[in-house]
């Protein structure tokens, strides 16, 4: 009977353990985009989160405009994306705590290996571009308001390049994310500007390379912001800021460097 009854104490009190385990553990909403995701740097770095904090991250990856709308009505807790201006903007207008540079790599043109607009081994943008454009060679662009259809369209701009009257001639709007952008891509035999982590990552190459890379203006800065709990009290500020510092820790700078794909490194940390 003694040992019946200790039995059962010490069954209770395994279940009141996890039972206190269960209802404390913590999860969180993160906004984030396609690239970070279809990258598999989630995949790599939050088990180490959940290791190391017991916080469950639950990733919504859309584009950064996309990304941006939903922390705005307060469907989150934190925000990683890659569009700096756009980011400083939601800080600005009381969306977000502080913003924080993260971690960058770089945009690049790939396109099919018989490059139609002889841009093979260029490192200006601008010429490259106005080489697609004038000779009308078709261009897949993500049309979703993405980060990176932010830098795209920002760099037809300074490369003097109106595309609006080439919509559906040449210019191909795919109004999709990175990987499905590609794929269109890929298709059409169309060039298609990607972040690099998404293309290193990217398993239906077929015969398309990079031939656009190097230029100081395919900068791709990627940064964190825990989402005000001012403006949406339902955040888990305390959470969502332990996830923040530990991505910005000395330990998360230096599991974002050691990540790589095929012996590449997708992500260069920058945290200051």
């Amino acid at each position: 009977m003694v040992i019946i009854r200790i039995a059962k104490k010490i069954t209770i009190s395994l279940g009141a353990v996890i039972s206190f385990n269960f209802c404390y553990a913590e999860s969180i909403i993160l906004q984030s985009t396609t690239s970070t995701k279809n990258s598999g740097f989630y995949d790599y770095v939050l088990p180490m989160i959940k290791e190391d904090t017991g916080i469950t991250v639950n990733v919504v990856a859309v584009g950064t405009g996309q990304a941006i709308k939903n922390a705005q009505r307060c469907d989150g807790d934190v925000l990683l994306v890659h569009s700096k201006a756009a980011e400083e903007k939601f800080v600005s207008d009381g969306y977000g705590v502080k913003r924080f540079d993260l971690m960058f790599n770089d945009f690049v043109i790939v396109g099919p290996s018989d490059d139609p607009a002889n841009i093979t081994g260029s490192t200006d943008v601008s010429a490259a571009l106005n080489s697609i454009a004038s000779q009308q060679t078709p261009f897949a662009s993500r049309g979703d308001n993405s980060g990176t259809h932010k830098a795209e369209r920002e760099l037809w701009k300074i490369s003097g390049i109106d595309t609006s009257n080439s919509t559906g001639i040449w210019y191909l709007e795919t109004g999709s994310g990175m990987g499905a952008t590609l794929n269109i891509a890929v298709g059409k035999a169309a060039y298609v500007l990607s972040d690099r982590a998404t293309w290193i990552k990217f398993a239906n190459k077929q015969d398309f390379k990079i031939h656009v890379q190097g230029d100081k203006r395919l900068f791709n800065q990627y940064g964190i912001t825990l989402i005000n709990p001012i403006k949406c009290p339902n955040v888990k500020s305390k959470a969502g800021q332990k996830f923040v510092r530990w991505l910005l820790s000395d330990k998360g700078q230096s599991s974002i460097e050691s990540y790589t794909v095929g012996g590449n490194q997708l992500f260069f940390p920058n945290a200051q």
